[in-house]
C-alpha cells in the first residue's frame, strides 16, 4: 500500500509541475512554442501550440506512469518493485527535464524560431534520468534478502518410490531490468515526442542504435530460470526463457548451495569458460551444479538449496535404479 501511495504522489507531482510551470511562463512564451531542434541542433525545425504541448506532456506521462505503475504488480514482487521504482522516477525526470529546458529556451523568445537550443541541454537530461532511476532502484531495493550460507555436505531431498518432483526457481537482475526498461521508454519516449513536434532530434539520433543495442542485450541476460525435472535441468535465459540450456542429469555428479558474490567470479554476467562457468545475475544464494567430467557451473538462483535437494535425489535415484 505504501508502494502505491508513493506512486501516485509521484503521478501528481510530476503531473502538477509539466502543468503549473508552463502556465506560469506563459506571458513570457511565444504561441506556438518551439518543440523540435533538427540535425543541425541549436535551430529549432518544428513548433507546437501552447495547449497542444500541454496535452502531450500530460497524455504522454500519464501513459508511461500506467505502464510502469502496472509493471510493480508482477509476479517477482521484489524484483518487481525495484524496476516500476526506477522507471517511474527516471521518466518522470526525463519529462521535467524536456520539459524545463522547452520551458527555458522560448523564455522571452519573439518567435518560436529565435529559440536556440545549447548543446548541453540534451545530454543533462539524459544524466539526471539515469541518474534519478539508479537511486530511486537503489532506495527502493528495501532489505536485501537473508542468504543462506553454503553447507559442507550436498543436501538430498526424501523421495518416495514412484514419486514425481519438479523444482523451479527465477531470478531477476533489478538493475539490469531498470536500465533496459529506461533505455526502452527513453526510445519509445523520444519516438513519440519525435512524431509529434516535442522534442529535440538532431543529438538523439545518434545515441538511439545504442539504446536500442542496450535493449536487446538487456531483455536476453535481465533474468535466469532453471527447471530440474524430467531427467534433466533447464536453464532459461531472459523474461520468456529463452534461449534454453538443458543438462542431462546423467552428467551431473551433485549439486549443492551456495553463497557467492559477483566480485568472487569476476563480475556480473556470464564468467569463466565452458566446464567452469558462473551466470551471476546478483549476489548470493547460488545452485552450483559438479560435473562428473569434473567442471562446474555455478547459477544465481533463488531456493537454491531446495533445487539441489532434489537434483541429488534424482541422482541417487538414478544410480539406485
Amino acid at each position: 500500500m505504501r508502494a502505491r501511495v508513493v506512486a501516485v504522489a509521484w503521478w501528481l507531482a510530476v503531473a502538477t509541475a509539466l502543468l503549473v510551470a508552463p502556465l506560469a511562463l506563459r506571458d513570457r512564451l511565444p504561441d506556438p512554442l518551439a518543440t523540435h531542434w533538427g540535425s543541425s541542433g541549436s535551430v529549432p525545425d518544428g513548433s507546437s501550440s501552447f495547449t497542444g504541448h500541454l496535452i502531450v506532456t500530460q497524455a504522454l506521462w500519464a501513459g508511461l506512469w500506467v505502464l510502469f505503475f502496472l509493471l510493480g504488480r508482477a509476479r517477482d514482487r521484489r524484483a518487481a518493485r525495484v524496476t516500476s521504482t526506477a522507471c517511474l522516477v527516471g521518466t518522470g525526470v526525463l519529462l521535467l527535464g524536456v520539459d524545463a529546458s522547452t520551458l527555458a529556451v522560448n523564455l522571452d523568445a519573439a518567435t518560436w524560431r529565435e529559440a536556440l537550443l545549447p548543446g548541453w541541454h540534451i545530454p543533462t537530461v539524459i544524466a539526471a534520468m539515469v541518474a534519478a532511476g539508479a537511486l530511486a532502484a537503489y532506495l527502493g531495493r528495501g532489505a536485501p534478502d537473508e542468504e543462506p550460507a553454503g553447507s559442507g555436505e550436498p543436501p538430498v531431498l526424501r523421495l518416495r518410490r514412484g514419486q514425481r518432483a519438479v523444482w523451479v526457481s527465477r531470478v531477476v537482475n533489478p538493475w539490469l531490468a531498470a536500465a533496459t526498461i529506461l533505455a526502452l521508454a527513453l526510445t519509445a519516449t523520444m519516438a513519440v515526442l519525435t512524431l509529434v513536434g516535442g522534442a529535440p532530434g538532431g543529438f538523439l539520433a545518434g545515441l538511439l542504435p545504442a539504446f536500442v543495442i542496450l535493449v536487446v542485450v538487456g531483455l536476453a541476460t535481465v533474468a535466469v530460470s532453471v527447471r530440474v525435472g524430467d531427467g534433466r535441468i533447464t536453464i532459461g535465459f531472459g523474461p520468456l526463457g529463452w534461449p534454453a540450456r538443458r543438462i542431462p542429469l546423467s552428467k551431473v555428479e551433485s549439486a549443492w548451495s551456495q553463497t557467492r558474490q559477483p566480485g568472487e567470479v569476476g563480475g556480473w554476467g556470464f564468467r569463466g569458460l565452458p566446464g567452469n562457468a558462473t551466470i551471476m545475475l546478483r549476489g548470493g544464494e547460488c545452485l552450483v551444479l559438479r560435473y562428473r567430467s569434473g567442471g562446474q557451473l555455478t547459477i544465481s538462483i533463488d531456493d537454491a538449496e531446495r533445487g539441489a535437494s532434489l537434483i541429488n535425489a534424482l541422482i541417487a535415484e538414478r544410480v539406485q535404479s
